[in-house]
């Protein structure tokens, strides 16, 4: 009974000390520090404050999904960028051809540089959109979360191609 109770023990061990590698936000990768610059708004529609709100939610989800320290220079990983798009456009059209429903878009440029192992370096646009009522305006709390869920989407999609071996 020993016998068995041991190696069941030892079966656990293994298999935990095994998945060491992995974590539950499914990123492989963590760099000790991180330096997230300025991401200039390019965009030929200027929604003013929306660079540093974009900067800001970055260097956020990188602090609360990573151990690594935000540093101001001398990152082991840098991130920087523009935002190359902010559009907000009809999407669905009602019988007396009036749109029903608009979509704001917000596409952003990132370079992603990795002084440790150049070959993971990278530069790729990402995107992502919030549809609304085409009888709501675009202010206050709707601008609000509409920012917050396009930027939470953003964010997680560039930790996933940066941080994460997908």
């Amino acid at each position: 009974m020993k016998l068995i109770k041991g190696s069941i023990l030892l079966l656990i061990a293994i298999t935990l000390t095994n998945c060491g590698i992995y974590s539950f936000t499914g990123l492989t990768e963590t760099p000790e520090t991180f330096q997230v610059n300025f991401f200039q708004n390019n965009a030929d529609l200027v929604e003013p404050g929306l660079d540093i709100q974009f900067t800001n939610a970055l260097q956020d989800i990188i602090q609360n999904q990573t151990s690594a320290q935000l540093v101001n220079s001398g990152g082991e990983v840098i991130y920087e960028g523009e935002i190359i798009e902010y559009r907000i456009a009809p999407m669905t059209a009602t019988a007396q051809n009036t749109a029903a429903q608009n979509r704001l878009t917000i596409s952003i440029n990132v370079r992603y540089f990795n002084t440790q192992d150049s070959e993971k370096d990278m530069e790729q646009r990402f995107s992502f959109f919030y549809d609304y009522g085409a009888n709501e305006q675009l202010v206050g709390g709707l601008k609000d979360e509409a920012f917050e869920v396009i930027f939470e989407r953003l964010t997680q999609d560039i930790i996933n191609a940066t941080l994460a071996d997908w």
